[in-house]
């Protein structure tokens, strides 16, 4: 019986060189053992037409460098020449963002350097760190215009060297649910769609060798992108069509952070991936609410991975995740920036009647998350005067309408919340409620495990694992139904909230995986300390991204533990996005909307800086009416409810397979082989280069550094004793010197001033963490002498720290006294000579212990111990204990029943 599997398929061009030549750009990829090549050719005579040739053909390193050295002989201007070349090397690179054309040509943007972020079971997650954006057409045939320059600033605006992340292996744009639900896909239905693949096309990398009968194999499997949260789509679009899928590489945009929690040295991998929408995307006040396609602002997909790093491959390995969205109201409304007001009116622009707008959206929800949708709703209940509760309103008045035709058991849940009036209560603990909440959510959707429960829960289950929704199966446990939580901002309230959540299913996942007794995590233990680290750069990165400053609010603020000289700084931090919404929004608008190809430059059209307003780009029907009307009713899309409580996209189907990829390959291929992917054994390797060595780890960042301190990272600590209170210090910070990278980097202490709703989302400020270097940051290292000395001393402790004493301090005299008796006491004990020995020989107590020196030194007290002898009535009775004690009763003789009679009679007579 064949073995038969299934991986991930893993790009075979991770590394390029670009060659240029008068006439084409010839874009040379390969794998990361550069065994396996492909040639892209670019045509550089067109002056605004892309021509690229993909001969689909597979080189060895010979066969390229035989193609380059013709290529470079061919195009030298006089044959046998050889002081100038005819084929340059331009740039090399690790990717292609895409192809893009403003007014002239079109440009080529390549990503020259990334570095590793994450690692999800052996598949990478880079960060794009720089890019190069190359002219493709030849300066002779190049027409030139005015307006081209203006085009290209802008559309550089968007800096893909903050916060874009892409993987060779792993789909970044679905869950880890969706991966792993699809490489557990039926054998038959693999077996058909590699079938259909073999006779739709043919290529190289098809059932190399494989037979279908038999032999062992393993299907490599590659889906289709969630185009939502792609943000290179549009810049691909050119080329998709046209050149081998080895050659695409998807991007997201959004935050990506990993830590390790070592548990007694078991390394648990805990990853925040957060997507951001590349529909209706924008700034803070230029985009609010939804537009006719049901797309929602500030639209976030946050996903939080567990898993054993012990086990790598995802077919052995055991990994959870729980995932959770934030989003703007999806109703019509936006507020008008042109007042100059800190907090401008928030107005209705069109009425909804029917809901559409909130049934497209909750319709994509429902397909892609399952039932139930839970709407967690944060804004202002009370207000003087009506601000955040029109949109409150209209939310209710819509999720009642489409509620009425959904069946009661998949009907969408809404929790309002005013979290502002309790902030203000002295009486009311704002996280102790959200706890209550995140508790109920929680178990009504459950969340990923890819292993079924341990025997340990089903023996002994805890009465909230009973409890506990979603949809369980052989293979383990699926989520069902997403939290979908918004304020106005989605930013302040929205991110505390979302890692309560978090953090109880986090409790979850480490009960499931069989790491905690019981699914509950406290605040002030070293795994919760490093879970709200990561989820403040989480919410610091969204922040900048969406509203031009970091978080102000934070889980420390609503705690009521954060430092009163953060208040100054957040006053700060409100000014800089006031700054951003008033003067920087709309320029970093238009970027974005040159960029995701939402404005296409042409002759005769106005030019982007001329639109009085982007608003008929993102809301379609202004432009073409739609020749089909919805139903009012039946607001979902065919199928949908068929399927509840589970997702749409991940039920095998006709129409899901038709997104997949399937090919077989041998069980070594390259290309499936995450093994060789992740330990690259072709490879030099550096410690210091490392990614798992350098990740933010629980025991060296979180743990104290004291002696005798419990090592478990769910051991609650006091404020003290955390390792960034040890070597984190003030003193300190001149020595450890951090290079913020991204947005993602540590985030500040927030303010201890009572959060008042008014300032919803005012940011926080930019502090770095004290301690040890985050794998979020790069560590400069110190190489003065003097500094490198003043570490040394600051990281070894005191005497007094360890032992209670200090004992550089002088004894006193009483001390010295007492020592020297000690001392005597030691000098004197066992010394005798061997005269005196035989004369204790004499004595009767030699038949019970005997002492015989067996140094050669007379001085030495090292003496052998002879065991004592027993007689025989001692030995009798003991071995009569023994035979007792195995149930073998010895008769009673004359004197024991003499024995017996005379207690009685004392006794009782």
């Amino acid at each position: 019986m064949p073995v038969v599997a299934a991986a991930p398929l893993i790009s075979s061009v991770q590394k390029l060189v670009l060659y240029e030549t008068r006439a084409r750009y010839f874009l040379v990829g390969s794998n990361p053992a550069e065994t396996k090549y492909r040639v892209l050719k670019i045509d550089r005579t067109e002056p605004k037409d892309l021509v690229i040739i993909d001969d689909k053909h597979v080189y060895t390193q010979q066969e390229v460098r035989e193609l380059l050295g013709r290529l470079d002989l061919g195009n030298r201007t006089k044959m046998g020449q050889k002081g100038s070349s005819g084929l340059s090397r331009a740039v090399s690179a690790f990717g292609i963002v895409g192809f893009v054309r403003f007014l002239e040509g079109y440009y080529i943007v390549l990503i020259t350097k990334r570095r590793k972020m994450a690692d999800i079971g052996g598949h990478a997650v880079y960060k794009i760190e720089d890019t190069n954006m190359i002219y493709i057409p030849n300066d002779s045939v190049r027409v030139s215009h005015p307006d081209e320059a203006r085009y290209l600033r802008i559309f550089q605006n968007v800096d893909l060297s903050s916060n874009f992340y892409f993987s060779y292996s792993y789909d970044l744009s679905h869950s880890l649910q969706y991966n792993l639900t699809v490489l557990r896909m039926p054998l038959e239905t693999l077996k058909t769609e590699t079938t259909q693949t073999r006779q739709e096309s043919f290529d190289i990398f098809e059932d190399e060798g494989l037979s279908t009968q038999g032999g062992s194999g393993v299907f490599g499997i590659c889906s289709k992108p969630y185009e939502k949260y792609v943000w290179n789509a549009k810049l691909l679009e050119a080329v998709r069509t046209a050149v081998h899928r080895d050659w695409l590489l998807y991007i997201i945009h959004g935050f990506c952070g990993q830590s390790k929690l070592l548990i007694y040295g078991r390394p648990i991998y805990v990853t925040l991936i957060a997507r951001r929408s590349s529909k209706f995307a924008g700034t803070r006040f230029l985009k609010r609410g939804a537009n006719c396609e049901g797309d929602v602002a500030n639209e976030v997909e946050t996903e939080q991975i567990l898993y054993d790093a012990s086990v790598m491959s995802f077919s052995a390995g055991s990994y959870s995740s729980y995932v959770q969205v934030r989003g703007s109201v999806p109703l019509y409304w936006s507020q008008d920036i042109s007042t100059m007001m800190p907090k401008p009116p928030i107005t209705l622009d069109q009425a909804d009647p029917y809901a559409h707008v909130a049934a497209l959206h909750f319709d994509q929800m429902l397909q892609r998350f399952g039932s139930p949708i839970i709407i967690l709703n944060l804004v202002k209940e009370r207000e003087k005067r009506k601000h955040e509760r029109i949109l409150s309103e209209e939310l209710v008045a819509a999720v009642t309408y489409l509620n009425q035709f959904l069946p009661p058991e998949h009907a969408i849940i809404y929790i309002p919340w005013d979290m502002a009036k309790y902030t203000k209560s002295k009486l009311c603990n704002v996280l102790d409620r959200l706890n209550v909440i995140a508790e109920s959510v929680v178990k009504k959707t459950g969340f990923f495990v890819n292993r079924p429960d341990s025997y340990c829960s089903i023996l002994r289950p805890d009465e909230k694992w009973n409890e506990l929704g979603g949809c369980v199966v052989s293979t383990g446990r699926l989520q069902t139904g997403v939290l979908r939580t918004n304020c106005v901002d989605c930013l302040d309230r929205t991110n505390t909230a979302q890692f309560m959540v978090g953090k109880c299913a986090l409790a979850y996942q480490l009960y499931s995986l069989g790491l905690i007794d019981k699914p509950n995590l406290q605040f002030d233990t070293d795994a919760v300390r490093l879970f709200e680290e990561l989820y403040e750069d989480h919410g610091d990165t969204l922040s900048l991204q969406y509203g031009g400053s970091q978080l102000v609010h934070r889980v420390k603020t609503y705690r009521k533990i954060a430092p009163w000289t953060q208040h100054s700084k957040d006053i700060m931090q409100t000014l800089s996005r006031y700054y951003s919404n008033a003067f920087s929004d709309a320029d970093r608008q238009d970027s974005i909307n040159l960029f995701l190809g939402v404005f296409k430059p042409a002759e005769g059209k106005p030019h982007l800086w001329e639109l009085p307003t982007d608003f008929y780009l993102h809301h379609k029907n202004t432009l073409s009416l739609s020749q089909t009307r919805p139903s009012y009713t039946y607001w979902w899309t065919t199928g949908v409810l068929k399927h509840l409580p589970l997702p749409f996209d991940e039920v095998t189907c006709a129409e899901n397979r038709r997104k997949l990829t399937v090919k077989k390959f041998h069980k070594y291929e390259e290309e499936i082989d995450i093994h060789n992917e992740f330990f690259r054994p072709y490879e030099l390797s550096s410690f210091d280069e490392t990614f798992c060595l350098a990740m933010t780890n629980s025991t060296r960042d979180f743990m104290p550094k004291n002696v005798g301190i419990d090592p478990s990272p769910f051991t609650v600590r006091k404020p003290d004793e955390t390792g960034k209170s040890v070597l984190g210090n003030k003193n300190n910070r001149e020595e450890t010197v951090l290079q913020r990278k991204t947005a993602a980097s540590a985030p500040p202490p927030p303010s201890e001033e009572a959060v008042s709703s008014s300032s919803e989302d005012d940011s926080g400020t930019d502090k770095e963490d004290e301690g040890a270097v985050s794998q979020r940051s790069t560590p400069v290292k110190v190489t003065d002498t003097g500094d490198n000395a003043k570490i040394t001393e600051n990281v070894v402790q005191s005497t007094k720290d360890v032992y209670g004493v200090n004992l550089s301090d002088i004894p006193s005299e009483d001390d010295l006294a007492i020592y020297a008796r000690f001392v005597q006491l030691g000098q004197s004990q066992h010394k005798q000579d061997k005269g005196s020995q035989q004369f204790c020989s004499k004595r009767p107590l030699d038949k019970v212990i005997s002492l015989i020196p067996i140094s050669s030194f007379s001085q030495d007290n090292i003496y052998e111990v002879q065991p004592p002898r027993a007689d025989w009535k001692s030995i009798e009775i003991f071995h009569a204990h023994i035979q007792a004690g195995r149930g073998n009763m010895q008769p009673l003789g004359r004197d024991d029943f003499l024995m017996y009679r005379e207690y009685i009679r004392n006794r009782y007579m």
